[in-house]
């Protein structure tokens, strides 16, 4: 190995590199005076109004920092209502008037920004003339520096809202959502007498799942390229069913890939932890260390792009459908979601559960908030793309149910009954091998086909989409459980301090009566459960525009506008946007897939027809029996899948046409079958796209 190969090798310890291309706190106490760090840190970790007086500090270090960076441009990073990021890019330089240049930033700059907002989805709030948008700072989320070749940016975290103050984006109802649930678990947490000044913060640990795919077999996929996913194709003989890719050997290339991941997002600040090959074979997963959840968010969009970035880097093409290929899992990202004070976690049960009264508390508003707004949490991860996922066998069904556990569940038992007086011991795992001692065992297993368990010391929201912002299910959640401690808090508050215990006691026990008909410890995906669920009442919103009417509800506008998240023109926008992004994403697969069938996959089924019709004719001229009714036999097979092809194409492009969104999935999976049935018998050097053999093994 040359010298200049070695030093490429030698990576910096990630003590050194973490956090570098962030202006983290560690950087603001550097570059700010004690004051100013202290009025932008009483912001940050109390929410308290940001001191407009100290904007023009702030900017000048923030500037200063990204340009000894190298850094020549900055953006307002921002996430609107299109599921991904935005961002439009100014220079630092002024002319100095006399044919130099000045770099400047300022306050105003920093604090709000104007992009275009009638071209982002806005659900009918701004017409295409009325153009006007802000972008304001959300101090909370650091600021970033992106690094292309020929430049790097700051990016610059805010929220994003219309001329009139509608948000437009992700991150504000999130926002807004935080606040609500800090405010009322405080009430609940200062009637057991623990009262503090600072925020009470959720916290979101996200996994990603994604597929590898080699770059140049994707450009030939006009249906990957296009929709994320094979409109056609059929699984390889060999696929998942022997389990050996899940948790197996990295491949060396992958593994460069992976390592190049980690290295990028640790600069970033990004806390990546875990990598490993998911179920599908060319699946992975990435998984980063739980953090403040707006933080953890804005984290997980950029672990998306680098992601995406690197891939292409390796050749490689980086796949986020939930479901890019049929027949085999699919992708989504699990969110693991808690609930912190400054000294602790509330939904950390400790070594006796059943004497922990404020985690029997927290644990008790989320088993009610969850019940009684099953359909919102469902509504929060709909789209098109998970339709195709929900309820398959490597994901949660459309039933929200939760998974506690044994030990949890008994004590929840005992509390309906009365009060509860015991935890069931839980004893260590003997291996039977003498060299390896006696292991701990956690309270609870894993339910992997619960889409909300809880997990130790967290609740695991399985049914996230892997191409979906965080954001939309935590605000919904947050929301929700806050409702729920709203209630608590204003019958505790009433309590005499005598009876404190016997009132909690009753409140607890009401909920557990009422609402413990959604936890459920088994198999979702049995048809027993599903039968057991609509005894119970349970949803069961299997499609999006099934899914999206909660959102439209009156039911979740008093929800929304009671704690200051959503108004109801901002529900109902982001109500239209779904349903509007659903129809689009319908609409572009229905075309695609005429598109496909007739201009692709038709002429060479032709070209294969052709070259049996000259083989038979060859056979006759030579008059060799053997053979002719074989390949009679396949010409009519063919061409029965012909007719069956272009009368699904003619109902389909009906359907498009028509607007029938229905009929378009209905008619895309009829046609689908066919072409997939030809895929099996049309000679392999013919066919004219990659298959599901090559796109998952190469």
């Amino acid at each position: 190995m040359s010298k200049k190969e070695k030093t490429k090798n030698k990576q910096k310890p990630v003590t050194e590199i973490f956090g570098t291309e962030v202006f983290s706190q560690k950087v603001m106490k550097d570059f700010l005076s004690d004051s100013v760090y202290e009025k932008l840190l009483a912001t940050i970790n109390n929410g308290t109004t940001l001191d407009l007086s100290i904007a023009d500090d702030v900017a000048s270090a923030m500037k200063e920092w990204a340009l000894s960076k190298g850094v020549t441009h900055y953006t307002h990073w921002f996430q609107p209502l299109t599921g991904s990021t935005a961002e439009k890019h100014d220079s630092f330089i002024e002319p100095d008037g006399e044919g130099g240049v000045l770099m400047k930033f300022s306050g105003k700059n920093l604090i709000k920004g104007e992009p275009d907002a009638s071209s982002f989805p806005s659900g009918g709030v701004r017409a295409t003339f009325e153009a006007r948008g802000y972008t304001a700072w959300d101090p909370t989320s650091p600021a970033f520096i992106k690094r292309e070749d020929r430049g790097s940016t700051l990016c610059i975290p805010t929220a994003f809202c219309a001329y009139h103050g509608e948000t437009l984006d992700k991150k504000t109802p999130l926002l807004r959502s935080i606040q609500a649930i800090s405010k009322e678990a405080k009430r609940v947490l200062a009637c057991f007498g623990d009262e503090f000044e600072e925020r009470v913060v959720p916290t979101l640990g996200a996994e990603q799942e994604y597929f590898l795919i080699n770059k140049k077999l994707y450009y030939a996929r006009p249906d990957l390229l296009q929709c994320g996913r094979t409109l056609y194709g059929n699984i390889p003989a060999k696929h998942q069913q022997l389990e050996d890719h899940y948790f197996g050997a990295i491949q060396s290339n992958i593994l460069n890939f992976m390592a190049e991941v980690d290295q990028e997002l640790w600069k970033l600040g990004i806390p990546a932890k875990t990598r490993h090959n998911e179920v599908a074979p060319a699946q992975f997963e990435l998984a980063s260390v739980f953090e403040e959840l707006n933080i953890a968010v804005d984290h997980n969009m950029m672990v998306m792009e680098t992601l995406e970035v690197v891939a292409e880097r390796h050749g490689l093409i980086c796949l986020m459908h939930e479901k890019p290929f049929a027949g085999i899992n699919g992708s989504g990202k699990h969110n693991n979601w808690s609930i912190d004070t400054p000294t602790r976690n509330l939904l950390k049960p400790g070594n006796s559960p059943h004497d922990n009264a404020e985690f029997l508390t927290f644990l008790c508003a989320v088993i009610k908030a969850v019940d009684i707004h099953a359909d919102l949490l469902r509504a929060s991860v709909a789209c098109a793309g998970n339709d195709h996922r929900l309820g398959a066998n490597e994901a949660p069904p459309a039933i929200v149910s939760i998974y506690l556990g044994d030990q949890l569940t008994d004590i929840i038992k005992q509390l309906e009954k009365g009060s509860a007086n015991s935890t069931k011991s839980v004893r260590n795992m003997l291996i039977g091998v003498d060299i390896i001692p006696e292991l701990p065992r956690d309270a609870t297993d894993r339910n992997r086909t619960s889409p909300f368990a809880f997990t130790g010391n967290k609740f695991e929201f399985r049914a996230v989409g892997s191409t979906q912002s965080c954001a939309d299910a935590t605000m919904t959640l947050n929301t929700i459980v806050a409702d729920v401690l709203m209630e608590i808090a204003d019958e505790l508050e009433k309590a005499d301090k005598k009876n404190f215990n016997k009132i909690l006691q009753k409140i607890l026990q009401r909920i557990i009566k009422n609402h413990k008909r959604i936890i459920f410890n088994g198999d979702n995906y049995t048809e027993e459960w599903q039968l057991e669920a609509k005894k119970r009442g349970l949803p069961n919103l299997k499609t999006t525009p099934e899914a999206l009417e909660a959102i439209a509800s009156e039911k979740a506008e008093k929800l929304f506008e009671k704690h200051n998240v959503l108004s109801k023109v901002e529900l109902h926008l982001r109500y239209e946007v779904s349903k509007t992004a659903y129809e689009q994403h319908i609409d572009i697969e229905g075309k695609l897939a005429l598109d496909i069938a007739k201009t692709i996959i038709l002429p060479a089924i032709f070209k294969y027809q052709k070259l049996l019709l000259n083989n038979l004719k060859d056979l006759q001229k030579t008059q060799i029996v053997q053979g002719q009714n074989e390949i009679r036999q396949s010409l009519e097979k063919i061409g029965t899948d012909l007719e069956g092809i272009y009368a699904s194409c003619s109902k389909l492009e009906k359907a498009v046409v028509e607007k029938e969104y229905k009929s378009i999935i209905r008619n895309m999976e009829e046609l689908r079958s066919y072409i997939d049935h030809l895929e099996l018998i049309v000679d392999d050097q013919i066919w004219p796209l990659p298959k599901y053999s090559e796109l998952l093994f190469l």
